[in-house]
């Protein structure tokens, strides 16, 4: 049966209806452009296709990347009733009315694809369960986002999950190629100018819908001026200002701010500031990032310099006061003084050794001698009793246990060598001393 609603001789109809990217939808291997690292000659899916086994499958990967393409691609070559559903708008109700259908027919012969299978919530998910299980369904979920946070955990037991990649600008151009010649396609009709080629693929970013939606459009500006060539120009007017891929509750909303973070960790000011720009200019909340930017001054930079607590929550507020687009120096300016400064994650680790011990010894009774002793019935009990007020010995520190007994020695805090924080170090050394009644100077 044909994919398309209408036959061959109304072709120049079936063009102005069908989107250029669905008409070019590939049926075979030789038409798929890309991730040959699961479809390639011997490679697992595509084996698992041939041999018409393909098990309930979620394929994870970035927009325009094949996703649902795979989809009609196995229903296309195992030749299985084929059903397809967007998570945006179905329901329930639509998933029961599938399933009754579905079992009609013998199992395993009913492909359902799910496009943003992440929308559906948990009821939903949970609706599909049994009929997965018990073969009546073999489901094909199509997500952008991570499905270890989206899918849930007795779905994705049940399910192969492959990762996708996001397609090279070699595979994007050679999917604009075959589109210009192709018969489903412009056939051959217009020709694309080598400049407007690489335009279209560095503007599509590795999403061929983008890309075959931008090349489409170009068609018909120059078939309306009656030009067989497309231009550079014809394209960077259709494409205007380049709209960033940015999800602020997906994974690249966490993967740019860890890239964000870890960038600083390192050192690397110029890989910070790129990651900086790539979640500013995409329309990240401004504010967010300036509040990962004082973790990051007390986490990554602590005790080596304590005055990069200021310099953040400085730049929070600035970054409150005037907003996009003029923060976006400020927030610059913080990430710079973090990447180039000394590095120490003390701080960090020493509240983690301090919450450890609170985990392992419970409500540890505080010392009496540094309880407060308010009432007269505290003081009897010996609250207070014996405590040494530091500020009347020299140097303002006294020799004194302050924590609990079964903590005596413990060592939290182990200051480096970095920064401020090595005179840090050489203090605490005298400190410790005194506290431990060896030694009566600081």
């Amino acid at each position: 049966m044909s994919r398309y609603l209408f036959d061959s001789g109304d072709r120049e109809r079936k063009e102005e209806i069908v989107p250029l990217a669905e008409r070019m939808r590939p049926t075979s291997f030789t038409e798929f452009f890309g991730q040959q690292h699961i479809l390639g000659e011997f490679a697992p899916l595509r084996r698992l296709i041939e041999a018409d086994r393909v098990p309930s499958i979620i394929l994870w990967g970035p927009p325009g990347c094949g996703k649902t393409t795979i989809g009609y691609l196995i229903a296309n070559l195992t030749k299985k009733r084929f059903v397809a559903l967007s998570a945006v708008t179905a329901s329930i109700s639509d998933i029961r009315s599938i399933v009754e259908e579905a079992k009609h027919y013998p199992k395993g012969s009913t492909l359902v694809l799910i496009d943003e299978i992440h929308r559906f919530n948990k009821a939903q998910q949970g609706a599909l369960l049994p009929h997965i299980e018990d073969g009546t369904l073999i489901l094909v979920g199509a997500t952008t986002e991570n499905p270890s946070f989206e899918v849930i955990a007795p779905l994705l037991s049940r399910c192969k999950v492959y990762q996708l990649r996001k397609l090279t600008e070699e595979e994007v151009s050679s999917i604009i190629r075959n589109a210009l010649v192709d018969s489903r396609g412009l056939r051959g009709r217009f020709s694309l100018e080598p400049d407007a080629l690489t335009y279209i693929c560095a503007y599509a970013d590795g999403d061929a819908r983008i890309a075959m939606n931008l090349l489409e459009m170009a068609a018909s500006c120059a078939e309306t001026e009656n030009r067989p060539v497309i231009s550079a120009n014809d394209i960077k007017n259709i494409a205007q200002k380049k709209t960033l891929l940015h999800d602020k509750e997906g994974d690249y909303h966490y993967d740019l701010i860890s890239a964000l973070h870890k960038s600083i960790r390192g050192s690397d000011v110029d890989a910070s500031l790129y990651y900086l720009a790539r979640m500013l200019e995409a329309g990240e909340d401004p504010l967010y990032v300036a509040r990962r930017l004082v973790r990051a001054a007390a986490e990554d930079i602590g005790m080596a310099d304590p005055n990069a607590l200021t310099v953040t929550t400085s730049a929070f507020t600035a970054t409150h006061f005037v907003g996009m687009p003029e923060c976006d120096c400020i927030l610059a300016e913080a990430v710079i003084y973090l990447a180039t400064a000394p590095k120490s994650n003390s701080v960090y680790k020493s509240y983690a050794a301090a919450a450890d011990a609170v985990s392992q010894f419970g409500q540890l009774p505080i010392p009496l001698h540094i309880r407060n002793s308010p009432t007269k019935l505290m003081e009897e009990l010996g609250y207070a009793k014996g405590y040494k007020y530091p500020h009347s010995f020299a140097g303002h520190i006294v020799a004194q246990r302050y924590l609990p007994p079964q903590l005596d020695g413990k060592r939290f805090y182990e200051p480096t060598d970095e920064g401020f924080e090595k005179r840090v170090k050489e203090r605490l050394e005298r400190i410790r001393k005194v506290l431990d009644g060896k030694s009566d100077k600081t």
